[in-house]
């Protein structure tokens, strides 16, 4: 049986999911100091520690050092708080396996719990950080991962070994976003992934491809807005020797190249009226004619299709087929923008902290608290993209241990600085305490933790606030 160690000095909350988690077959102890959580450690085994952040001795990073120390190998889950993100991301750096939000979803720890017991002894740690076949380039998601900053070419084709690192966020537009690519991914169905420039589109793309059935084979991705209109056929088809002047050898297009995997095309409201019908057809009879050839060649590709517009004002314009954009669109991902998950904003920087470390050489540790409130305040119309080129930006800037406000751009700080002038909530007045909260909601779109951080108060504080006024 497989034995949990419970770390929380919420006596309440801590026997409760005692309970909750013996009646799933785990057999659980408990303690509420970092020390009496030592003691049981070096005295007993166990499977996994699932620690609260903030305890009354020491916090949970404390208990980290201390088990890598020790060499204690059991993996770790950290229940925190939005407002203490910041170190729940520290303390994956230092080995803990995943975080979950408090107040915590009795299915999301219980998912998080049998993946971590579930890994590989010995493995690094997961956190929820990913490998992923990559077209040879690193970029973000909502995720955070990809499409995040490398110039495009046309076709790109990555072998199943190629890997690219990236994070899931974890707001609630994120959790949706993940949730329906692993329920779409095993499909062989065909993908339409929406979203604005710079939030990860081929990202998206490439998660498809790698938790689906032909994760062994290419992904092959193609730039339809970088492809000349006289190129498009021999890019898409291929092309034999001497069919056109500049053909000096036999090519391959992107349809063969991707047999067996994934063709992505990126931007696909780009192609030319002429060039859509020659896909439609490819994709209808799965064979395709390369320039020149007199033979038709079979492929088996899984399509994947991104954009940016709106494909159907385009049908209605008579600038794209209704017929292809129904091939290629049996299921639709919208991918958020950055702006409606400002919740992962301050974990998509510390990602990308990590990778401008990397590259820069630098060993930064993190944001202070004015970077991070100028980084949240922000609407970042460039998405992941320029939220990567911020903090690589800042990362070489900065000269201290963390990124101050004075190392951001100063349209980020200014948009900070004015989104604190226009917002003073205040909760000091019963009396005047839910216009206050209200304000703020309203302010915040609706977003909760926007709300609770206007008002400077955690999210659960605000829920049971909003239950006291009987606010929707």
């Amino acid at each position: 049986m497989k034995r949990i160690l419970i770390l929380d000095d919420d006596i309440t909350f801590a026997l409760m999911l005692r309970t909750w988690l013996s009646k799933r077959g785990f057999e659980v102890a408990t303690a509420s100091t970092v020390a009496a959580a030592r003691k049981m450690l070096s005295d007993e085994q166990f499977s996994l520690v699932l620690s609260d952040m903030r305890l009354p001795d020491e916090d949970g990073i404390a208990l980290l050092q201390w088990m890598a120390g020790e060499g204690i190998a059991a993996p770790v889950i950290v229940m925190t708080s939005y407002a203490e993100i910041q170190n729940a991301v520290r303390c994956m750096k230092l080995g803990a396996r995943d975080y979950v939000s408090k107040p915590v979803n009795p299915d999301e720890l219980l998912k998080k719990i049998r993946e971590a017991l579930d890994s590989v002894p010995g493995a690094a740690p997961a956190a929820k950080v990913h490998k992923a076949a990559s077209a040879a380039k690193d970029a973000p998601v909502g995720s955070a991962g990809s499409a995040a900053g490398a110039p495009k070419e046309g076709v790109k084709a990555a072998a199943h070994t190629a890997s690219l690192n990236y994070i899931e966020g974890r707001s609630d537009a994120s959790r949706r976003l993940y949730e329906y690519i692993r329920l779409v991914a095993p499909t062989n169905m065909s993908v339409l992934v929406n979203g604005a420039s710079g939030t990860g589109k081929e990202h998206v793309a490439q998660l498809i491809h790698q938790q689906s059935k032909r994760a062994g084979k290419p992904f092959v991705a193609v730039d339809c807005g970088a492809i000349p209109r006289e190129l498009a056929a021999s890019e898409f088809f291929g092309h034999v020797k001497g069919s056109f002047t500049g053909a000096v050898s036999d090519k391959k297009g992107a349809f063969e190249l991707a047999d067996g995997g994934t063709l992505f095309l990126d931007e696909v409201g780009n192609l030319t009226y002429e060039t859509q019908v020659q896909l439609l057809r490819a994709l209808q009879e799965r064979r395709i004619r390369p320039v020149g050839g007199n033979r038709e060649i079979p492929v088996d590709i899984r399509l994947v299709a991104a954009t940016n517009e709106d494909l159907e004002a385009a049908i209605a314009r008579g600038t794209f087929r209704a017929d292809l954009y129904h091939r290629i669109n049996s299921f639709t991902l919208r991918v958020p923008s950055l702006s409606e998950r400002r919740d992962d904003i301050p974990l998509y920087a510390d990602f990308f902290l990590d990778q401008a470390n990397r590259e820069l050489d630098k060993r930064i540790v993190g944001f202070d608290a004015a970077a991070i409130r100028a980084l949240a305040a922000y609407d970042w119309p460039g998405n992941l993209r320029q939220l990567k080129n911020t903090v690589m930006s800042a990362t070489l800037l900065a000269s201290g241990e963390y990124i101050t406000a004075g190392d951001l751009p100063g349209e980020i700080t200014g948009a900070a600085t004015a989104s604190a002038s226009a917002t003073s909530y205040s909760l000091h007045d019963p009396a005047t305490e839910e216009e206050q909260i209200r304000r703020a909601l309203a302010a915040a779109g609706g977003n909760k933790s926007q709300a609770a951080k206007l008002l400077g108060i955690d999210r659960k504080t605000l829920y049971n606030k909003l239950h006291l006024y009987g606010i929707e």
